[in-house]
């Protein structure tokens, strides 16, 4: 009874990642994409030993999701950007 009390690791290591990837510019892509891995093995860990934090590994994909998107955005708008300021300084 004791072992379905305790939350899995992988679920609070996921949902950290994803926060930080939502936060640390263009680390927070590679942070995503740990978090989603840390994501799927705590699912798999919590259906084979029945532990907490299905929850926690949810919010944990879901924000590292985000994160990622965000970051692609961010990266894509300041490539747009400085590409635009060196045609503009060129021409």
């Amino acid at each position: 009874m004791s072992e379905k009390n305790q939350t899995n690791n992988n679920s609070v290591i996921s949902l950290t990642l994803g926060i930080l990837s939502l936060f640390i510019p263009f680390i927070g892509f590679i942070l995503g994409i740990i978090g989603i891995v840390f994501s799927n093995k705590a699912v798999k860990e919590i259906n084979t030993t029945n532990e907490n934090g299905r929850g926690l590994a949810t919010a944990g994909l879901i924000c590292s999701i985000i994160g990622i998107i965000l970051q692609v955005l961010a990266i894509l708008g300041y490539v747009a950007f400085f590409s635009m300021t060196v045609v503009n300084n060129n021409g």
